[in-house]
């Protein structure tokens, strides 16, 4: 589909991302699925072709292109139709690396946001707790300062990353939680590197988006040097705030891609798979909910592309980019659901791509906010209330 977003560099780069994933990513990406992990080789040609410093500075080997460049990544990762690659490159190179390269200092991007970008270190983002998820008022993670060093006490959950990352950029409470006008406080930014004594993995198998390598974090009195503060003492919450909009703009971009590549499945096995002589691409009850769901799919790309131009314009189009999250998630759902019910047996196998595609779509809709939180934040702005409300 023609597009007002994207110019000729960015169709020519489009064409280079998919090759270099057609020949260099999916012969592999069935095995890694097995093994839980995006191997150290993968994360290293992603680093050699410039994909993991897109949107970060010069100063550290990125290339800091626009970003409907990133845009065309993302999409074309979603359309490898494996949710757990997907997502770990996001992770690292949209999710955690960000607060480096915004708000880290010049020692921690030369020591950790350069080797990310060449990816020679994997990062994490460690928000998310057994006991806490969207509400970050509710987050017990602590780090307590002692002399040169804080000393970090708390248990992670759902670390996307969490067994392969070198560090993680982890949310923790420096101060007693209290709400001011804009929601909670207290928490700061501190990179753990997850070699240090006290730091304990464990996997954590999920439904979907297994290559993701999904861990709990345990942090056992880990004493992480103060030099690691990412940004200034108490103010995570504000960062966070900015991240999370990013996080879930990213998420409905990625949700585009994957759906393009259900689309393309689906199509091609009704166009290959005769019912009384004729292709069910030929059956008009068929085509209908095609057509519907294409449809819906058109739009969601319009949303979603006019929230990216709003956000590089310099905005932080929160509303959108939860209308946007909301949407695309929820939709890629609806269309994994149909995709597999119209694939017959076929579909039902475990191995078979609707399969994978039915179980990494419902993972989208619970990560960096469940649909119910996005509802909410929109419902809240649409009905003149507090979009934020300290629940993120």
């Amino acid at each position: 589909m023609r597009s007002p977003y994207f110019d000729d560099g960015h169709a020519a780069f489009r064409a280079e991302v998919r090759a270099f994933l057609a020949t260099e990513v999916l012969p592999h990406a069935a095995r890694w699925e097995e093994q839980d992990t995006v191997p150290a080789a993968c994360w290293k040609l992603l680093g050699e072709r410039g994909y993991l410093g897109l949107a970060h500075p010069r100063a550290v080997g990125g290339t800091d292109r626009d970003f409907f460049t990133s845009v065309v990544l993302l999409e074309e990762l979603g359309r490898t139709g494996y949710g757990g690659l997907r997502a770990a490159v996001a992770v690292h190179a949209y999710m955690a690396t960000p607060y480096l390269s915004r708000v880290g200092s010049p020692d921690l991007c030369r020591a950790y946001l350069g080797p990310a970008v060449r990816g020679e270190r994997v990062a994490a983002l460690a928000i998310t707790e057994p006991g806490a998820g969207s509400d970050l008022s509710a987050l017990a993670t602590r780090a307590v300062r002692d002399g040169g060093h804080f000393v970090v006490d708390g248990t992670k959950a759902m670390v996307s990353n969490g067994m392969t990352a070198d560090f993680l950029v982890t949310a923790v409470r420096t101060a007693p939680a209290t709400r001011g006008p804009r929601g909670a406080t207290g928490l700061s930014l501190l990179l753990v590197d997850t070699h240090l004594p006290g730091v304990h993995r464990t996997p954590h198998p999920t439904l979907g988006w297994r290559s993701a390598g999904t861990a709990t974090v345990t942090l056992d009195a880990v004493r992480v040097p103060a030099d690691r503060l990412v940004g200034r003492l108490d103010h995570g919450f504000y960062y966070l705030m900015r991240g999370l909009q990013l996080e879930r703009l990213v998420a409905a971009v990625l949700a585009l891609g994957g759906m393009d590549h259900t689309l393309d499945d689906l199509r091609a096995f009704l166009r290959a798979r005769n019912v009384g002589g004729e292709p069910l691409a030929q059956r008009q009850a068929l085509v209908h909910r095609v057509a519907d769901l294409a449809t819906e799919l058109a739009a969601a790309r319009h949303l979603v592309h006019h929230t990216a131009w709003l956000y590089e314009q310099g905005e932080l189009p929160s509303v959108e980019c939860s209308m946007a999250k909301l949407h695309t998630t929820e939709l890629a759902c609806r269309l994994a659901d149909t995709a597999l019910q119209l694939q017959g047996s076929h579909g039902y196998t475990q191995t078979s791509t609707a399969a994978r595609a039915h179980r990494d779509a419902r993972a989208a809709t619970v990560a960096a906010g469940p649909s119910e939180v996005m509802r909410d934040l929109v419902g809240r702005a649409v009905l003149g209330g507090d979009p934020a409300g300290g629940s993120l």
